[in-house]
Parts: structure tokens; C-alpha cells; sequence
């Protein structure tokens, strides 16, 4: 299974305590890059979602956030400190008994006075636990949207191995009726040079010949990485920056194959194979 870098995923959690909201949103990148915008109230929380994200990603800039709203019961319920309002009120009673013309107290002043009105204290724990789960949630949902999307892009891979693997097979099919040619070639102009044509010294530039246009080894390596993308792209987990290892290694042997071409064919088959995997590599340059 390959993944795409390339997601959004966005999770919503409903309680008794208001409502939480989800949204990972994952872009390509080189390394895993991951970023949380969290509400206070959750702040805590973020290493333990960060390090969630570590061992379920590999690659990609993450960009987390969440947003929560409580419930009106929870985030405007008041509690009033008696202690502190009696004390106010006392003190003040104590200062109009020593004034010539005492102002009443109300009961508005003592709840402006600081401390005597807070606000309840919340019990977050359940949201807490809340936002645990729904971090999992839209996790996994950016996995499975990665998956899909990553999964899109196999039937390109598999044309253009397909293709790719038909130019290499042409090439290696062509190579004795090339090679022949050449031969002929020498001959021709040994004879053109009104040159005998010693056994030894045509089997040496022959050998020489051989040397200079051998792409045997080429071939093989080309057939043998298009067996590795192959089996990679079978594989499990993030194959990414193998695949754009292999993508190296076949441009490298496309661009020996053309430096070493003595025909046409060769030079196109050579050009068509660096068309392939450059294709390859734009969409490699998109999974995790």
C-alpha cells in the first residue's frame, strides 16, 4: 500500500461539555514536520499528539488544529466567595460607622470587588479524553486518505515500469544486428583503406569495438531496478525516499545507455526511458 503526502482529514466530538473540532491537513516535505495550533485548555496535550504522529507518519508537513467551544452551563457558571464578601462587607460597614455621612454598600459593589465572584472551576478531564480520541480518529482518517490517493498513482507507476521495460527490451534485442553492423562497418573500411585484413588485428578493434558499445551491463541494471521499483511498490509503510533512490540509479543507467549509443534506436529508446522515470520521479517526489 503507498501513500500520498498529500491529505486532509477533519473530526468532530460533541458532549455534555460543548464541542470539539479536528482538522490535519498534510502537504509534501522531505522529513515529518508536523505543527498544532490547540486551544490552551488542550495545550498539554500536544506532545503526546505529536509523538502519536511519529509513529504513524513518516514524511509530510502536518498542520494540526483544534477547536473548542463549551457549553454555556460550563464556561459561564460563577461561584461566589462568602468568605471574602462577609470581610468586605464588614470592613465597609466598619468604615461608615467612622464616617460623618456613610454610603450604603450595594450588593453590585461587593461582586465588582476582587475575588468575591469567580468562575466555577472546570472539570476538563472529559475533554481531555475527548480530544485524545478524536486525534486518533483524524489520524487514522488522513491515513486512509493518503492511502486512496496514494493508490491513484499506482496504475502510472505500473505504465511506465511496462513501458519503461519494452524499451529495455528492444534495446537488448537490437544489440546482435548492431553489433554485426559494426562489424561489417570495420571491415568496409579496412577495405576502403585498401588495408589486409589480418585476423588478429580485426579481432582486436573488434574487441576494442565491443568494449565501447557494450550495454549489456546497462540493460541489466535498468531490468533490475524496475524489479526493485516493482517489489517496492508492493510493499508496506513509506517507500517515498527509496523509490527516489531508485529513480537516481535508472536515470543513471538511461544516461550511460545514451552515451554509449552508436544508432538511433538506441539514442530514442535512451530519451524515452529519461522521459519514463522523469515522470516517475515527479509523482515519487508526492508519496510519504
Amino acid at each position: 500500500m503507498i501513500r500520498s503526502m498529500t491529505a486532509f482529514s477533519c473530526q468532530d466530538a460533541q458532549g455534555d461539555w460543548g464541542s470539539l473540532t479536528c482538522e490535519i491537513r498534510a502537504v509534501n516535505h522531505r522529513y515529518l514536520e508536523p505543527g498544532f495550533r490547540l486551544p490552551d485548555t488542550l495545550r498539554e496535550l500536544e506532545n503526546r499528539f505529536r509523538e502519536q504522529l511519529r509513529t504513524r507518519l513518516k514524511r509530510g508537513k502536518v498542520e494540526v488544529g483544534m477547536r473548542l467551544h463549551l457549553a454555556d452551563s460550563t464556561s459561564q457558571e460563577l461561584v461566589i466567595n462568602h468568605d471574602l464578601a462577609a470581610s468586605v462587607n464588614e470592613a465597609a460597614n466598619q468604615i461608615n460607622r467612622i464616617l460623618d455621612n456613610p454610603a450604603h454598600i450595594n450588593a453590585l459593589d461587593i461582586l465588582r470587588w476582587p475575588g468575591v465572584m469567580q468562575a466555577a472551576e472546570q472539570d476538563l478531564e472529559p475533554v481531555k479524553a475527548e480530544a485524545l480520541a478524536l486525534f486518533e480518529r483524524a489520524v487514522a482518517e488522513l491515513i486512509e486518505a493518503r492511502e486512496r490517493e496514494g493508490e491513484r498513482l499506482r496504475p502510472l507507476f505500473e505504465d511506465r515500469l511496462q513501458q519503461m521495460a519494452g524499451r529495455v527490451s528492444e534495446v537488448r534485442e537490437l544489440m546482435p544486428e548492431l553489433l554485426a553492423q559494426q562489424e561489417q562497418n570495420l571491415r568496409e573500411r579496412f577495405q576502403k583503406a585498401s588495408v589486409e585484413l589480418e585476423p588478429e588485428r580485426v579481432s582486436q578493434e573488434m574487441v576494442m569495438l565491443a568494449q565501447k558499445s557494450d550495454v549489456a551491463e546497462e540493460l541489466d541494471r535498468l531490468e533490475a531496478h524496475i524489479d526493485e521499483v516493482t517489489d517496492t511498490l508492493a510493499g508496506d509503510g513509506a517507500v517515498g525516499r527509496r523509490l527516489d533512490f531508485l529513480m537516481q540509479e535508472l536515470n543513471r543507467e538511461a544516461n550511460t545507455l545514451s552515451s554509449k549509443s552508436f544508432d538511433a534506436r538506441v539514442t530514442r529508446a535512451a530519451v524515452d526511458l529519461k522521459v519514463l522515470i522523469e515522470q516517475m520521479r515527479e509523482q515519487v517526489q508526492n508519496l510519504e
